[in-house]
């Protein structure tokens, strides 16, 4: 299905009945990723996700987005097409959790006025714990500084205009390296936001659901979330890393049917 929010395209799935469960992924990933999710949930819920701006079938924004610009189109994306939801739950994957952690913080310290209220969340492999930085990480950040200083003041970089692109590909992750320019500039932007501060004020009831050879957001980013947030609970999958829910599903499933009621 598509639709169009804010001038953009936006591919979205919907299906099932019942209370609104809305699934957010993750960077770099899209809606097929939830199918098993989706599936589970649907015959209990009515079960929408959406491909957010620069993935999957979507359109790429126009400019780089940060943590509220997502918040913000989550909520222009609903009210456009569920005005009349009261209640709506959300699940998210890595980035995904990001928004929801923003969102239902925001909702609940009234900096956002929203039609709905959040009765729970739902966050696996969740980001938005900011890393601590190892030596190893500093000392390939100094090599960046220093190569593009270099080309910069040299002139390199208008003689070969592709210089700094490459730059940016050998020094950059795997995610920045895959993604656009403008998408690069997203990443940055989502990444280097520390959400810890906001995590208190998710009061809702949290299922976090973390595998325990997670090394993209680490086990430990879930313990941090279980502390900080008053009404959240750790389900660890053992044997599983950043995508839980497809690494062992028939655990996953069991961990959310008992949190969601579905038998």
């Amino acid at each position: 299905m598509n639709t169009n929010i804010n001038g953009l395209n936006i591919n979205y799935i919907d299906e099932g009945q019942g209370p609104m469960l809305v699934l957010l992924h993750g960077w770099g990933s899209n809606i097929e990723l939830f199918k098993g999710i989706i599936d589970f949930t649907k015959g209990k819920y009515h079960v929408v996700a959406m491909d957010m701006p620069g993935f999957g079938k979507s359109d790429e924004p126009k400019e780089p987005m940060d943590v509220d610009d997502y918040v913000n189109f989550v909520l222009a994306f609903i009210k456009e097409l569920y005005p009349d939801e009261k209640e709506i739950m959300f699940l998210g994957h890595s980035m995904g959790g990001r928004v929801i952690i923003k969102l239902t913080s925001a909702v609940h310290d009234g900096r956002i006025k929203a039609d709905f209220t959040v009765p729970k969340v739902i966050l696996t492999d969740a980001a938005g714990i900011k890393p601590v930085r190892t030596k190893a990480q500093n000392k390939r950040t100094k090599r960046y500084k220093f190569y593009k200083n270099l080309i910069t003041k040299t002139g390199i970089v208008k003689l070969f205009p592709g210089t700094l692109d490459a730059l940016q590909k050998k020094f950059g992750s795997a995610d920045y390296a895959a993604a656009s320019p403008v998408m690069r500039q997203s990443l940055v932007k989502v990444v280097n936001e520390d959400l810890a501060p906001y995590m208190p004020s998710v009061t809702m009831p949290a299922l976090l659901i973390w595998g325990d050879r997670d090394t993209a957001t680490p086990l430990s980013d879930g313990q941090q979330m279980e502390k900080l947030m008053p009404e959240a609970g750790l389900a660890v999958i053992n044997g599983v890393g950043h995508y839980s829910f497809l690494e062992n599903p028939v655990l996953y499933n069991r961990i959310l049917g008992s949190f969601l009621g579905i038998d």
